[in-house]
């Protein structure tokens, strides 16, 4: 499989303020369902732009923390604000939301499902797969176009979500453990592709991974979490965030002494 686009994705551009992200802002979150309390006291800004990383144990609340920025769930306390927007429909008119499965619908074809945010907005079919079909190719997807999710591999799949995700039009993109369900070899492939990606756009995105390395080499910060309830135990900086190819970038002295170090953090915050 192709291990990513030759040039860089030509991403659709948001309605409000073209080509930029917005800012997200969180303070003081606390969030429990009923008498389980999944985060506290967690504060994370991540500006206009910028590629943020959440990593924690299973359980710590970093699922939730995406359905809470989406506006898909409000809080139980603290604020989140998006481009300065607290409510719950301003946090959902900004944010495009990839869950950890594709969620691809099995009867529709690949340029279908990407086009299903357009076709949601009123699109036609016609319109939603002209908006799609140019970035098929830069996306590696060319020629898979009419191909059901079935006839697609896991890479592929995940590349039409995260597509689906990207023609939301939203200047915030949240992406929830993109490629945990994909085998070792197919997820560094991923990775590689997807920093492409990244460097390619100007959204605003926050990920959720379990995996420190993949973190440090897609993101520009990342935030360490604690167990249950989550809340930050550091903040590390990439040293050199997306760039290829990723064997030299993860086997980099710089790049091996932060991996460490966010081990031993996450390490003492479970203590």
């Amino acid at each position: 499989m192709r291990s990513g686009p030759e040039a860089p994705v030509e991403e659709p551009r948001t309605s409000s303020e073209p080509g930029a992200g917005a800012a997200v802002e969180i303070v003081g979150l606390a969030h429990a369902f009923g008498a389980l309390e999944v985060i506290d006291g967690l504060g994370l800004r991540a500006g206009a732009g910028e590629v943020v990383g959440l990593v924690g144990p299973s359980g710590c609340g970093k699922s939730t923390l995406l359905e809470l920025v989406a506006g898909l769930l409000e809080p139980t306390g603290g604020a989140i604000r998006v481009d300065g927007d607290p409510s719950a429909a301003g946090r959902l008119a900004r944010c495009a939301y990839m869950p950890q499965r594709d969620l691809l619908l099995p009867w529709l074809t690949a340029i279908d499902n990407a086009g299903l945010a357009p076709r949601s907005r009123g699109a036609s079919r016609a319109a939603s797969r002209a908006a799609a079909a140019p970035l098929f190719e830069r996306f590696g997807l060319a020629g898979f176009e009419a191909s059901r999710p079935a006839q697609l591999s896991g890479g592929m799949r995940q590349r039409v979500a995260f597509l689906r995700t990207l023609l939301a039009g939203k200047p915030v993109l949240l992406l929830d453990e993109p490629f945990a369900a994909l085998d070792a070899i197919t997820r560094a492939q991923m990775q590689e592709w997807l920093a492409v990606a990244l460097a390619a756009g100007e959204r605003t995105v926050l990920l959720v991974t379990h995996d420190v390395e993949e973190a440090l080499y897609l993101c520009d910060r990342v935030v360490l979490l604690t167990p249950r309830p989550g809340a930050p135990v550091a903040e590390l900086g990439s040293p050199s965030p997306r760039r290829s190819p990723r064997s030299a970038v993860v086997a980099d002295p710089a790049f091996v002494a932060l991996r460490a170090e966010a081990l031993a953090a996450l390490e003492r915050g479970a203590r």
